[in-house]
């Protein structure tokens, strides 16, 4: 199995993953990436934020993707 990373960008505050996680594939960095994603976000429109957020995931070779979710507002440039 592979160690994932998950590296948190909320707002303009960065948490760099140290432990991360063994998983079988990028299949499932992903679908974590995106539960993760989804719980900070329930969290955040609880307490009436709305920053955008991403999640960095890594491996120890370097980089792999990106997810984030990003809050516009209509009127606003995208």
């Amino acid at each position: 199995m592979t160690r994932y990373f998950f590296d948190i960008q909320s707002g303009r505050d960065c948490f760099s993953d140290e432990e991360g996680i063994e998983l079988p594939d990028q299949k499932a960095a992903e679908i974590e990436a995106m539960q993760t994603l989804i719980g900070i976000a329930r969290d955040s429109l609880l307490g009436n934020e709305k920053p955008d957020m991403a999640i960095e995931v890594r491996s120890a070779t370097g980089p792999l993707f990106c997810a984030a979710l990003v809050y516009r507002t209509p009127g606003t440039e995208q």
